[in-house]
């Protein structure tokens, strides 16, 4: 179980804080999303806490920021309705690493697509915002830190993993 005062991955909203735990008529955690413009407290009910995932600590956050450069590229096929279910999914299920791959992957092939003078497809950016926004609220919240110094740290690592 979940404590006050301590910091979650919720599938559908990202990093929130636990503010609360409700014993009646259920129990249930009071989440509040970390970040967004208009964060709504949540109701989350404990019996489904295992889909819930603490965030990464700051030691992990700190070695997946130096490991960036090496993280892989993927190849993207050319069905982009399969493409954002498949990637969505994982930014839902997947572990902070994940949404830092998938960013890179979207970065990159959004520039790729830009540099033959192309405008990339809605989906791509989608993905790529989702990716970029999940992953650097967790690690901002890992390394107390703000989402801008993450992402010069990105940008010190010689590529930005949050900017087109």
């Amino acid at each position: 179980m979940y404590e006050v005062g301590q910091y979650v991955v919720h599938p559908g909203q990202g990093v929130c804080k636990v503010e609360a735990i409700e014993e009646k008529p259920r129990a249930t955690y009071m989440l509040m999303p970390v970040g967004g413009r208009h964060p709504m407290r949540i109701s989350f009910p404990v019996a489904s806490e295992d889909r819930l995932r603490p965030i990464i600590g700051s030691e992990q956050a700190k070695e997946l920021i130096g490991e960036y450069p090496q993280l892989p590229v993927e190849k993207l096929g050319n069905h982009t309705n399969a493409l954002e279910e498949r990637f969505k999914d994982e930014l839902r299920n997947g572990t902070c690493r994940d949404a830092v791959r998938i960013a890179k992957t979207f970065h990159a092939r959004i520039a790729e697509v830009k540099a033959s003078n192309k405008k990339p497809p809605v989906v791509y950016e989608r993905i790529f915002k989702q990716a970029s926004e999940r992953s650097l609220q967790e690690l901002a919240v890992a390394l107390g830190m703000s989402v801008d110094d993450v992402r010069e740290l990105f940008l010190t690592k010689g590529e930005d993993a949050s900017q087109n």
